[in-house]
């Protein structure tokens, strides 16, 4: 395949020089442009048609706005307007990347840089670009059972599960063994997962309850209701119940609040 091409928004020149090379040396992206303003980014990506960006590696603060975050708030403005365009925050501060992630960033490399953590990011980024509507290899996830591999599509993914320093991935063939951690896939999958527990990660075209027993709350998440039905039932972590309700009631039409 061939490489990203990338545009690297960084105010601090040794540190976007060193991304820059980390970047070119790994052969997997080009970068096409290394800019230190938001101006400067929104000009280069104005040409993206001939820049054809694939990736942008953006700083959250930036010298010509200093103590905001800039970087941030270019993602968001960016994100609905080039929705092909993927994004990773490379910083210093790592109390951002819970919103980060929100904003459907594929990565969150910290500062200082490393070889290692720029490929594992790369690595990522492919996966992603691969996954992106209209590209003719979609993603499969290799899962494990006994000592054959297991090719699956992401569609016929119920849940991710994390037990016993292991994870696993639940479908209604089976439950599979899988090299990759949580957060791993979380990165790889973007928004196409929900965290509805430490341990959980949850297709949610797959939901088809929400159980409430007490304090508790769990969902069923399988194929059909009732006695019979093949699913798996996935704890909900108490601060994130409302956050969940909400995610399912957003793309659902229900008759009243209650």
């Amino acid at each position: 395949m061939s490489s990203l091409r990338a545009l690297v928004v960084e105010d601090e020149w040794p540190a976007r020089n060193y991304l820059v090379e980390l970047l070119q040396t790994s052969r997997a992206a080009e970068v096409v442009g290394a800019v230190a303003t938001v101006e400067e980014a929104l000009e280069a990506l104005e040409s993206s048609a001939r820049l054809s960006v694939d990736v942008v590696f953006v700083d959250v603060q930036l010298a010509a706005e200093p103590g905001d975050r800039a970087g941030l708030e270019l993602v968001r403005s960016l994100a609905g307007s080039h929705p092909g365009l993927l994004f990773v925050l490379a910083t210093a501060f790592e109390q951002h990347a819970l919103e980060a992630f929100d904003l459907g960033v594929v990565d969150y490399l910290l500062k200082p840089f490393t070889e290692e953590r720029v490929s594992q990011c790369l690595e990522r980024l492919m996966l992603r670009h691969r996954a992106r509507p209209g590209t003719p290899n979609p993603l499969r996830i290799v899962a494990r059972r006994k000592r054959n591999l297991v090719f699956l599509e992401p569609a016929e993914i119920w849940a991710f599960e994390a037990a016993d320093r292991l994870t696993f991935v639940h479908t209604e063939a089976g439950r599979f063994d899988m090299d990759l951690s949580l957060s791993a896939i979380e990165l790889s999958f973007g928004r196409a997962l929900t965290r509805v527990h430490r341990n959980w990660l949850v297709n949610t075209a797959h939901v088809k309850e929400l159980e409430r027993d007490g304090s508790e709350t769990r969902l069923f998440v399988g194929t059909g209701l009732g006695g019979d039905a093949s699913g798996v039932r996935v704890p909900v972590s108490r601060d994130r119940v409302q956050a969940v309700r909400d995610s399912l009631l957003a793309d659902a039409a229900w008759l009243r609040r209650g």
